[in-house]
């Protein structure tokens, strides 16, 4: 099985003047093509850290990044801007949809990046609609959808260009508990259908979801355990 992730000896600090503070203090961690990761830990552990190297939105101090077969670690943030774009599909707690944008419109933005034609980029973020269970509100806007609704959209536009991993971070974090479940039972679809998903949650019910859950803390691996 390829190897998606592969984390070696990942350490992050940042600098007040000439006071180091250690975040990440050696991390190892591979996560192979179709698996399904939680990233857990209390506050202060280091996850969100840890998801933003992962996410190529940060750099590690040291250490070696490979993502895909790509030696990311050293990448320029020009670089890093078109791994984001290629390989990673993220999903935020707040769903970061465009208010004005209808839902296909904000699902096919990716593909304008990628200089796709409008109506290859509409068909295509139809389907992807379609895909999520929202082929029927393809022409609403963000206002006139539900919580659960935005965040199918957030998660079709995450896919649309069928990235080599998708990064969840706190993906359920405003909704309820059913809304929540109907959520990760579609990652779990889109898992099923191919799609390495890592997930970054403070819940342990939501974690249930996932295959594998790698628990942080004080900026180590505290455990790395299958759940399924």
């Amino acid at each position: 099985m390829q190897e998606v992730i592969s984390l070696n000896n990942i350490r992050k600090s940042y600098f007040l003047g000439k006071q180091e503070l250690p975040v990440l203090k050696g991390i190892q961690l591979q996560v192979f093509q179709k698996e399904y990761v939680a990233l857990m830990g209390p506050s202060g552990s280091g996850k969100s850290t840890l998801m933003n190297i992962i996410g190529c939105l940060d750099t590690p101090t040291s250490g070696q990044y490979i993502l895909n077969q790509q030696d990311v670690s050293k990448m320029s943030d020009d670089e890093l801007a078109d791994v984001r774009n290629s390989e990673i599909g993220f999903v935020f707690q707040q769903f970061n949809l465009l208010p004005r944008l209808t839902a296909w419109e904000n699902v096919a933005l990716p593909l304008i990046y990628a200089g796709v034609g409008k109506s290859e980029r509409e068909a295509r973020a139809k389907d992807m609609l379609e895909r999520v269970g929202l082929k029927d509100r393809s022409h609403h806007k963000p206002n006139e959808l539900s919580g659960g609704q935005s965040q199918r959209v957030a998660i079709a536009r995450a896919l649309i260009n069928n990235p080599s991993l998708l990064l969840a971070d706190e993906p359920t974090g405003n909704l309820d508990t059913k809304t929540s479940i109907e959520i990760m039972e579609l990652f779990s679809q889109i898992q099923e259908q191919g799609n390495t998903v890592v997930l970054v949650t403070h819940e342990e019910d939501i974690a249930q979801f996932t295959k594998r859950v790698v628990r942080l803390r004080d900026g180590v691996i505290e455990s790395d355990q299958l759940t399924q």
